[in-house]
């Protein structure tokens, strides 16, 4: 699990967005992304997802995109 800097992005929600605390804590995290000008994609990769995703699509032959004909 990802931990989120709630500190940080409440100062930026209070401060800077001139959200009410009670607007801020109904929203998701996604959609106080979104309102900064961020989403979740903007974020790094942390292993564990590299790891799901590795598993879902492994480097084999036959899905070898990236080497062109051989």
């Amino acid at each position: 699990m990802t931990a989120f800097d709630f500190n940080g992005m409440l100062r930026v929600a209070l401060a800077e967005l001139k959200l009410s605390p009670s607007v801020f804590w109904a929203m998701t995290p996604y959609e106080f992304m979104t309102m900064t000008g961020r989403t979740p994609a903007d974020m790094p990769m942390v292993r564990a997802r590299f790891d799901v995703l590795s598993r879902a699509f492994p480097d084999t032959k036959e899905n070898d995109h990236d080497r062109g004909s051989e």
